[in-house]
């Protein structure tokens, strides 16, 4: 059985870590490379950072600061925001980036899934997924940051996505992003059982037992946060402890011990 990561998340604007609360409300946290250096020397599983403004603008994720964080980061380092083209993702991959993130190029020009699978492996393409949920129960996938409805279905989206060649699918609920009020079971169970690659669940988590309930009642593969790691006293290794309680194998740090 592959052992669950525990991922953080850092969403950056402007060169600045910000948190939004369902995609709106941004609070600015920190400086990005200073909480990289907190993450590494905890040795998460892995680090993603998503450029949340320069998705919304149609421009790339700032190279600059992958570059810099990259350099702070021994760890499993996934980079997103605004990648459009395989120029892109090769500048990234030379930035230090391990893996890129897909979400609104993907949607809007498929065959970059199969591109870039094709160019860096499929362990190395991953297709972030925003869905909304409607009064009715169903879900749609967003893009642009969460501002444009598609008209897709997230769990077909997933399945498609992995036809194409991408190696792992994140799934974020936009009404509980940042809210820190636990994830969306449903939406991470619907999508999990679509695919037979990892999903990652993401957006709401805010306190251990919601990792776990992602993974045992979701049927998520690996758990990724962002607020409650800012803004309440849970750590990467906190939700290790209450993962392995619970009977799930993760990953084990040297501040945890062996």
């Amino acid at each position: 059985m592959l052992k669950t990561r525990v991922i953080p998340v850092l969403l950056v604007k402007d060169g600045l870590l910000n948190k939004p609360v369902q995609f709106r409300r941004p609070r600015t946290v920190a400086d990005p490379i200073a909480i990289a250096r907190v993450f590494e020397e905890r040795q998460v599983d892995e680090l993603v950072l998503l450029d949340i403004g320069s998705g919304a603008y149609d421009e790339a994720v700032n190279e600059a600061i992958v570059l810099d964080i990259a350099d702070e980061l021994s760890v499993p380092f996934a980079v997103g925001g605004g990648i459009r083209s395989l120029d892109t993702i090769k500048r990234l991959i030379r930035a230090g980036a391990e893996k890129v993130v897909l979400n609104t190029g993907a949607v809007r020009t498929p065959k970059l899934i199969s591109e870039s699978a094709t160019l860096l492996g499929s362990q190395c393409v991953v297709v972030s997924i925003d869905a909304l949920r409607a009064d009715d129960g169903r879900y749609e996938v967003y893009i642009d940051n969460g501002k444009t409805p598609t008209g897709l279905e997230p769990a077909a989206w997933a399945r498609e996505a992995q036809e194409l060649g991408c190696g792992e699918i994140v799934i974020n609920s936009i009404l509980q992003d940042g809210t820190m009020e636990g994830y969306d079971i449903a939406l991470i169970r619907k999508v999990s059982a679509a695919v037979s690659i990892p999903t990652v669940a993401c957006g709401g988590a805010g306190k251990e037992v919601d990792f776990v309930d992602a993974v045992t009642k979701g049927g998520a593969d690996a758990v990724a946060a962002g607020s409650v790691f800012h803004f309440r006293r849970v750590t990467p290794n906190m939700v290790k402890e209450a993962l392995q309680q619970a009977g799930i194998p993760v990953r084990r740090s040297y501040l945890i011990g062996t």
